[in-house]
C-alpha cells in the first residue's frame, strides 16, 4: 500500500467505464497524468488538480470518426465544433479518394474549382499542400482540437499527373503517384483511398488501382475505397475491393457501406453475406453512417425521378439549396435532369437507402461507425453534427439495435486497430488520455435535416491527449490534438 497518495493531472470518479473492447461497462476510477492513462481502478487515495465526479454516467475512449472530409476544417476551423461536440478526438481524413495532400492543382486558375468531388475541400485556395509533409506540419501549427490521421486520395494524385481525368493512367502517370504515395507513407500516411463512383475517377482501371496500392503492404497501410458502385451491381464493386486488396496483402475497408437505389432495398443481407465470405480469406471491414439519406455533390447519373434528391448548395444557383430538385425543375419549368445540369457545381442529400438495409449494416460487428459528414457545406447532413450520439441514443438505447458496449467498440478500439492508431481507442494504463463522459440516458443527436448544425445532447466531458477541451455542452478553448501517424495495425481484430 502507498503510505502517501498518488498525485494526478485530472481524476474522474465512479464511472461506468466501457473499455473500447466490447466489455460490458465495469465502475471504475480513472486518473490521467502528462496525456496518458495513469491509473485505472479504485482511486479514492489518489490526489488531483481537477476531480469530475462521474456519477455512474458513462467514460469511454473517445470516438473514433474513420470517415471523415475534415481534410482542411482541422487547419480552417482547429476548434472542431462539429466533432469535439460528439465526444470525437481522432478524425481520419482522405475519405473517398479526396484528400488536401498531396495536391498541385493543374490548368489556369481562371478554369474554376478543384475537380469534383474534391471541391467538397473547399475552393481552389484551400489546396495548399504540395507534398503530404507540407500537410502534416499544417495539421500541428493548426494545434486542432482532435487528432488527425490521414489516407491519400487516389482521385487527388491523378488530379496532380493527369491532364484529363475522364482515362486510364498511363504507365508514367502511375509511376509519378506512386512517387507521391510512397512519400506520404513515409510521413505516417495511413493508407490509399479511392472514390472509384465518381466520374474524376471512374475510368481509372482496375490494374491502375492495383499498382498503386502495391506500396502499402510493405508499409502496414491499409486500401479504403468508395466503391465503383453501391446501386445494382454492388457485389461485383465488392469483388474489385477485394481482390485489390488479396492483389496488394493489405486489408481493405469499404467506405459508408450501403444499398443506394430502391432497386436495391433490401439486398443488405446478401452484401453482408459477400463480406462475411471475404473475410474468411483476407482482412475486410467497413464503415458506416447511422442516416437513410447519403449526400456529395450532385451527381446526374443520380438523377432518375425515382428518388427524393434535395439541393445543399449551388454555385450559379445558391437560393435553391434546401429544395427538392424536383420542385426545383417544376419551378423552372424544365425536366430533373436539366435542373440539375443548371445547378452544377452543387451538393445534395439523396433519400436513396432503406431503413432496415441501414439497421442490418450498423449492427453487424465488422462494422465501424464514421460520419462522412460535409463541414464546408452550407446546409449540411446532420451526420457532421450527429452521427456518434444517434447511435449510442437512438440505436443503442432507444431501438435497442445493440448494446451499448457495442456501439461504443464500433466507435473506438475497433476502428483504432484497424487503422493502426496505436495506443488509442481503449481504455489501458499508459494509453492516450483520449476520453468521453457522457449520460447513456440523456445522449441524443439534435442536428436534424432541416437544422443540422446542433451540438449534441449529453456529451458531458471530452478529453484528448489528457486536456480538458469540451465541457457542459461548450469547448473549453484548449486544443490538445495533433497529426498521429500510422502506427503498428492489430492484423487480428479485421
Amino acid at each position: 500500500m502507498h503510505s502517501h497518495p498518488e498525485a494526478a493531472d485530472t481524476l474522474i470518479f465512479g464511472a461506468m467505464l466501457y473499455d473500447g473492447t466490447g466489455a460490458p461497462g465495469v465502475e471504475r476510477d480513472v486518473a490521467l497524468r502528462d496525456g496518458r492513462i495513469a491509473a485505472i481502478g479504485n482511486l479514492s487515495n489518489w490526489l488531483a488538480e481537477e476531480v469530475i465526479e462521474a456519477e455512474g454516467r458513462a467514460l469511454a475512449p473517445g470516438f473514433i470518426d474513420v470517415h471523415t472530409h475534415d481534410d482542411t476544417h482541422v487547419i480552417r476551423s482547429p476548434q472542431m465544433l462539429p466533432k469535439i461536440s460528439q465526444g470525437v478526438t481522432t478524425v481520419v481524413v482522405g475519405n473517398c479518394g479526396i484528400s488536401a495532400a498531396p495536391v498541385s492543382l493543374q490548368g489556369d486558375p481562371a478554369d474554376g474549382g478543384p475537380p469534383d468531388p474534391m471541391n467538397l475541400l473547399g475552393e481552389r485556395d484551400a489546396f495548399q499542400y504540395p507534398t503530404f509533409a507540407a500537410y502534416v506540419d499544417a495539421v500541428n501549427a493548426a494545434k486542432p482540437a482532435v487528432n488527425v490521421g490521414a489516407l491519400i486520395g487516389h482521385t487527388a494524385l491523378r488530379s496532380n499527373h493527369m491532364d484529363d481525368l475522364k482515362r486510364a493512367a498511363t504507365g508514367d502517370e502511375i509511376a509519378a503517384m506512386r512517387a507521391q504515395l510512397e512519400e506520404a507513407l513515409t510521413h505516417g500516411a495511413l493508407g490509399l483511398s479511392t472514390g472509384l463512383a465518381y466520374g474524376n475517377a471512374f475510368a481509372a482501371s482496375t490494374e491502375e488501382v492495383l499498382s498503386l496500392a502495391e506500396p502499402l503492404a510493405a508499409a502496414g497501410a491499409l486500401y479504403t475505397t468508395h466503391m465503383r458502385t453501391e446501386f445494382d451491381a454492388i457485389l461485383e464493386a465488392m469483388e474489385e475491393a477485394y481482390y485489390i486488396g488479396k492483389h496488394a496483402r493489405v486489408p481493405v475497408v469499404i467506405s459508408h457501406l450501403k444499398c443506394a437505389g430502391p432497386s436495391n432495398w433490401g439486398r443488405s443481407a446478401e452484401v453482408l453475406a459477400s463480406l462475411e465470405g471475404a473475410r474468411k480469406y483476407q482482412p475486410v471491414g467497413c464503415d458506416c453512417y447511422p442516416y437513410s439519406r447519403s449526400s456529395s455533390t450532385l451527381d446526374l447519373k443520380q438523377v432518375t425521378g425515382d428518388i427524393d434528391i434535395t439541393i445543399t448548395w449551388s454555385t450559379p444557383h445558391p437560393e435553391q439549396a434546401g429544395k427538392l430538385i424536383k420542385d426545383i425543375a417544376a419551378e423552372w419549368g424544365v425536366s430533373q435532369q436539366e435542373a440539375g445540369k443548371r445547378l452544377q457545381p452543387a451538393g445534395a442529400v439523396y433519400h436513396n437507402m432503406s431503413e432496415d438495409d441501414v439497421r442490418r449494416i450498423l449492427s453487424h460487428p465488422a462494422t465501424m461507425v464514421g460520419s462522412d459528414g460535409l463541414p464546408n457545406d452550407p446546409l449540411p447532413h446532420p451526420r457532421l453534427w450527429g452521427a456518434f450520439p444517434r447511435v449510442l441514443g437512438h440505436y443503442a438505447r432507444d431501438v435497442a439495435l445493440l448494446p451499448l458496449e457495442e456501439a461504443v467498440r464500433k466507435m473506438t478500439g475497433l476502428s483504432a486497430r484497424r487503422f493502426g492508431l496505436t495506443q488509442r481507442g481503449e481504455v489501458h494504463v499508459g494509453w492516450h488520455a483520449d476520453l468521453v463522459l457522457f449520460d447513456p440516458a440523456k445522449v441524443r443527436d439534435a442536428a436534424t435535416f432541416e437544422q443540422p448544425q446542433q451540438v449534441a445532447e449529453g456529451i458531458d466531458a471530452v478529453w484528448v491527449n489528457g486536456v480538458l477541451s469540451y465541457r457542459d455542452g461548450q469547448p473549453t478553448g484548449e486544443r490538445a490534438g495533433h497529426f498521429v501517424a500510422r502506427g503498428t495495425r492489430d492484423a487480428q481484430v479485421f
